[in-house]
């Protein structure tokens, strides 16, 4: 599996792909940020994190793309670029129906540590080993990015077999309805 983890920002927004398997070492296949100056009109920068995930998108190829979850700062302009540019990373993918999946940061960190409260240097640290890099990738919105991958690949054998329960759940439940009214329209 590869997949493009993207850790969404308007300044600096994190990209990583990593690939694997779980169960098995995971490789590092590219990790970057793409850049906008602060000083450019907000559509430049839009359009500016468009064409450096494009970019991603199209020299790595990936299956998935995982993108952090915007959670509500206290900072309400830095949420806000956040979320413009985390709706950039998916729409993205969907364009080229590549699907998507949003983590949180806590789960992220829950997921490459052990502790959904760990630091950015913990997170850096546990990359570094899980990738068997021989420093921390950075800055840390490019370490964020491999981090998302890897709870990406990691955790996506499990929410797939949770997501078919569901349907096999849901698909049984609607046949069972359907029966019962036929049964009550025949008596």
């Amino acid at each position: 599996m590869r997949v493009l983890g993207v850790d969404p920002g308007l300044t600096r927004c994190g990209v990583g792909v990593v690939e694997g398997v779980a169960g098995r070492p995971l490789t590092m296949i590219g990790v970057g940020v793409v850049r906008t100056p602060v000083d450019a009109e907000l559509g430049q920068r839009l359009v500016a994190v468009e064409q450096g995930i494009e970019q991603w998108l199209d020299e790595h190829r990936p299956e998935f793309v995982a993108v952090e979850r915007v959670f509500s700062q206290h900072n309400v302009r830095t949420v806000m670029g956040t979320a413009q540019a985390s709706a950039v990373a998916m729409l993205c993918a969907a364009r080229r129906g590549i699907p998507v999946a949003l983590h949180t940061p806590s789960e992220v960190k829950a997921a490459v540590t052990g502790s959904g409260r760990a630091d950015k240097a913990q997170v850096g640290a546990m990359v570094t080993r899980l990738l068997r890099l021989d420093a921390p990738p950075r800055p840390a919105d490019a370490a964020d990015a491999l981090a998302l991958a890897i709870c990406h690949i990691w955790r996506a054998p499990a929410q797939n077999r949770l997501q078919q329960a569901v349907a096999l759940h849901t698909a049984t439940a609607q046949t069972r309805a359907q029966t019962t009214a036929r049964k009550g329209r025949t008596a």
